[in-house]
């Protein structure tokens, strides 16, 4: 029996009458320690299934077996230098043979479309009955297995309805055949567009809950950044802690939705791009108004997919149509990779695919960062934490901690998407177990006091 479309509308329209005459609590700033992955991969609800993850998963493999042989070729499309290009292939490969696919999006909106009721319904049941069947509840700390969320429509007047519909029968269906939440699990809201939108969220999120036997805030809250109105309010405030706030602890993420947000501010269809400079501001404030809070700044879609334009038939393609294909897929993951570095130049190291065939671009330009950089910053880390350590048994300030924190940081997120491995933070003079306290003030100190 799923909970009440009346009593659960009847809540979420309370709130939106609340928040009229209210102002939001601010959040509480502080880094996140949890899992963050580096892309989630969308796909709509109707094609869901549970063996969908793996099915991708080899998808991405396989398009790096046939467009990605060689390691020079793969790494100038991804911006690698020569040098390093076949550790760079390796690793690429080692990452989509054993974990290819970090997140994974079941889309009810763009991705879906609308629908009949009666259709969206048996979707919502079919998909939380599918996703009941995966891996995450047969091992929740397999960080092997992706995590995965849903995306249900907008909550304005005119989707509010079917939104809360889908997410109670999904919700319901779910914890009535497993009785959990597989790790991670994640409500992404699209078009915000106020923070009574979050609010409403929020609170439908809190009554499925208690009415689920659900520990209290296990479902988070992905935001989908794509009006001017959901960055900056009309009395030209920031509107992003607003937003955050009415998540009442359950952001995680907010998303750069690139299309609808550049579309929103009058750009035609044929200047839009993940790089205009519309995008650009947009992350910048996103940055600026979530630095140092447990909300990941997440950039938007590629949408050329590495599609070749013939299709295999009866016949096998020709010489001439499988070089199409090569330079299609090519020319597409040369884009993909240089959007990825452009977020990766202004510190947003999580984007969002449309294609599992995305997924080598984006590991190889992603690599292709920390790969290039790892012999400089092991140097300067290891004389960072020496410089820090004999200043401190000096009793003397060491001021530019914030820079070995960020050198820390370095290191942390590489060795987290696989990047780098062991060998690399061994060659900072750290061991894991101090790079894992992820503080550089932490390794400092214990150092400090292991010299006593």
């Amino acid at each position: 029996m799923t909970v009440s479309l009346a009593l659960a509308t009847e809540r979420v329209n309370a709130v939106f009458a609340r928040l009229e005459e209210s102002e939001p609590v601010p959040s509480v700033a502080g880094e996140s320690h949890a899992r963050r992955p580096v892309h989630v991969l969308y796909g709509g609800a109707h094609l869901f299934k549970a063996e969908a993850p793996a099915k991708l998963g080899k998808l991405a493999a396989s398009a790096m077996e046939t467009f990605g042989k060689g390691s020079v070729q793969f790494g100038s499309i991804v911006g690698a230098k020569a040098a390093f290009a076949p550790a760079l292939w390796n690793r690429v490969r080692q990452k989509l043979a054993s974990a290819p696919i970090d997140a994974m999006c079941i889309d009810f909106e763009d991705g879906y479309g609308p629908r009949p009721d009666a259709e969206e319904d048996a979707d919502s049941v079919r998909a939380a009955t599918e996703l009941a069947h995966l891996a995450p509840f047969a091992n929740a700390a397999d960080a092997s297995s992706p995590i995965v969320g849903i995306r249900v429509k907008a909550l304005s007047p005119a989707t509010r309805a079917r939104s809360v519909r889908t997410l109670d029968a999904f919700l319901t269906t779910l914890v009535r055949l497993v009785g959990a939440l597989p790790r991670g699990f994640t409500v992404t809201l699209p078009k915000v567009d106020s923070a009574a939108e979050v609010s409403a969220l929020a609170s439908l999120l809190a009554m499925l809950e208690g009415a689920l036997g659900l520990p209290q805030h296990a479902v988070g809250i992905e935001l989908m950044i794509e009006s001017p109105r959901a960055l900056v309010d009309r009395n030209g405030a920031c509107a992003l802690p607003a937003l955050v706030a009415a998540a009442q602890g359950r952001a995680v993420a907010a998303h750069l939705g690139a299309y609808d947000l550049s579309a929103a501010l009058g750009v035609t269809a044929s200047e839009q791009r993940l790089d205009h400079p519309a995008c650009d501001a947009a992350r910048m404030i996103m940055q600026f108004a979530l630095a140092d809070t447990p909300v990941a700044v997440v950039d938007g879609a590629t949408t050329l997919l590495p599609i070749g334009r013939h299709k295999a038939g009866p016949l096998p393609l020709t010489c001439a149509e499988l070089a199409d294909n090569m330079a299609d897929v090519h020319a597409a993951w040369k884009l993909h990779a240089a959007n990825v570095r452009h977020a990766l130049g202004v510190g947003i190291y999580q984007g969002w695919d449309l294609h599992p065939a995305q997924i080598p671009a984006r590991l190889g330009a992603l690599y292709t960062f920390f790969l290039g950089e790892r012999e400089a910053m092991a140097r300067r880390l290891a004389v960072f934490v020496e410089r820090a350590t004999k200043a401190t048994r000096l009793g003397q300030v060491f001021d530019d901690a914030a820079t070995g924190q960020g050198l820390v940081n370095f290191f942390l997120r590489g060795l987290s998407c696989g990047a780098l491995d062991e060998a690399d933070v061994s060659a900072t003079g750290l061991t894991l177990a101090e790079l894992r306290s992820r503080s550089f003030a932490n390794i400092v100190a214990a150092r400090k006091e292991g010299t006593r």
